[in-house]
């Protein structure tokens, strides 16, 4: 009762917006993966009234749920369009508004193009691998893309990393809307459709038509996912340096190991170079140049079995894409269903993401959420960048918009009332989000010297008690010379 009412107050909507363009084409590609899945879908619009200027596109309720990074162009452009979301409701599909660049002229054709990243929207088949077995995935999807507009043609791609598909589905009962083939397999890639003439928004069509398609694949990439990340990035203006450090909590969510660990196994696969995909044997990052005094530890304590490979120092702004390469294994092998916590932490020079104005006399620091691990989501991120102590006047700009932000304060050593911290939360990043936080802040002279004062009363303290006590008798009594 309640969905038919919400259609009906939904439907003189769809109806303006309906009249407003159609789809010449839509062409959705989705590359299967892990953790992670991309989807592009490019529309082929054609503007059926005068000055319009807001596409609306449908994104099916499960679809709008996984998706972590959503984004929209031009087709060639490298500028992006503004996006407003309808918000949450009963329907089945989430609605969400495009603004175009300029108004179209009625007849005009646009191609729009919709990138999103979708997080855990895959799941292991079987659920459990032997320790040879392979590593088999699924991903379902709707088998029509959602639209308000009339459609004359539509197409679906699945491309999977490896021709080793298991199976896919074949659709029913649409033989009204199929002009060639239902559904065919290429290689590594599955196409549904082209599939002609599909009715805009419709609750029967919705009903009776719109069905669920999976894929069952072969992955032969590492199923990765970071459930909790806390990052804390310290500044210091005395040293000159950006701290960072990274706990983590890394979780291999590929099939879970079915039966019992075999070592022997394992090193004669590590000695072919066999090692399934669901067994991670170590990993490699990419990590700032210029970095030194780099740790890696875990629970137990320092873990020497990776190795570093450094840059130089890149100045800030540059263009230059050089990076430190950081190789490194954890204490086991990290079986499907198996969890690692490690933290991994560096210094770099201030000045390589720092700089200052002299003019408003305001410090600008560049910090990055976090670093990519290839292929991995993280699940849950604690962001916190502690300032200088004394430091005034914070702002901060983020690229994307945290969960929730608020600024604390933490008392380390040498401290007097403690440095300003920034604080923020997110989850669902995938690589997309992997970009820096701009903050400013200003710090007086007299906070710059509060430290070597501090420092300079502790000694003197410390140095005029050891006097008093030296001169102070503490003797029951006085001894009497004979």
């Amino acid at each position: 009762m309640i969905k038919a009412l919400l259609v009906a107050l939904l439907a003189p909507f769809l109806l303006v917006t309906a009249s407003q363009f159609e789809n010449s084409a839509i062409v959705r590609t989705v590359d299967l993966g892990g953790s992670l899945v991309h989807v592009t879908t490019t529309y082929a619009v054609k503007a059926l009234t005068q000055g319009a200027d807001i596409y609306t596109v449908a994104l099916a309720k499960e679809a709008h749920a996984n998706t972590s990074w959503l984004e929209a162009k031009i087709k060639g452009q490298s500028k992006l369009l503004q996006i407003s979301d309808h918000g949450a409701t009963d329907a089945p599909y989430r609605l969400l508004d495009i603004h175009l660049p300029r108004k179209l002229d009625q007849g005009a054709t646009v191609n729009i193009v919709l990138d999103t990243v979708q997080t855990h929207a895959t799941w292991p088949w079987p659920e459990t691998a032997r320790q040879e077995d392979e590593q088999r995935l699924k991903y379902a999807a709707d088998l029509f893309v959602l639209s308000p507009y009339n459609t004359l043609v539509q197409r679906s791609k699945f491309k999977a990393g490896s021709p080793k598909i298991i199976s896919y589905t074949e659709p029913v009962d649409i033989e009204q809307f199929v002009g060639e083939s239902s559904v065919t397999k290429s290689g590594a890639t599955v196409t549904y459709g082209p599939y002609n003439n599909i009715p805009p928004l419709d609750k029967e069509f919705l009903a009776t038509k719109q069905q669920t398609v999976t894929i069952h694949y072969n992955y032969d990439y590492h199923v990765l996912e970071v459930t909790h990340l806390k990052r804390e990035a310290e500044i210091s203006h005395w040293g000159a340096n950006l701290n960072i450090q990274d706990t983590l909590n890394l979780y291999n969510a590929g099939p879970s190991l079915k039966g019992h660990f075999n070592r022997v196994a394992y090193q004669g696969q590590s000695f072919y170079k066999n090692v399934p995909p669901h067994i991670v044997p170590g990993l490699v990052l990419h990590l700032p140049p210029g970095i030194q005094n780099t740790y890696y530890l875990d629970q137990i304590g320092n873990v020497s079995t990776s190795h570093l490979r450094t840059t130089p120092s890149v100045p800030k702004n540059s263009k230059s894409t050089q990076y430190s390469v950081f190789e490194f294994k954890p204490r086991y092998p990290l079986l499907g269903g198996w969890n690692y916590s490690f933290t991994l932490g560096w210094d770099s020079p201030l000045a390589d993401s720092g700089s200052y104005d002299k003019s408003t006399g305001k410090y600008t620091v560049e910090v990055p959420i976090f670093t990519v691990i290839p292929g991995a989501v993280v699940s849950d991120a604690e962001v916190s960048i502690i300032l200088p102590e004394g430091a005034t006047d914070v702002e901060y700009a983020t690229p994307f918009k945290p969960l929730s932000s608020w600024i604390s304060t933490k008392t380390t050593y040498l401290d007097t009332v403690g440095r300003p911290m920034i604080n923020f939360e997110y989850k669902q990043l995938t690589d997309k989000h992997a970009q820096t936080i701009l903050v400013s802040y200003r710090v007086p002279l007299a906070s710059h010297l509060q430290k070597p004062l501090a420092v300079g009363v502790a000694f003197f303290i410390l140095f005029a008690t050891t006097a008093i006590a030296k001169r102070v008798n503490l003797s029951l009594g006085t001894e009497k010379s004979v």
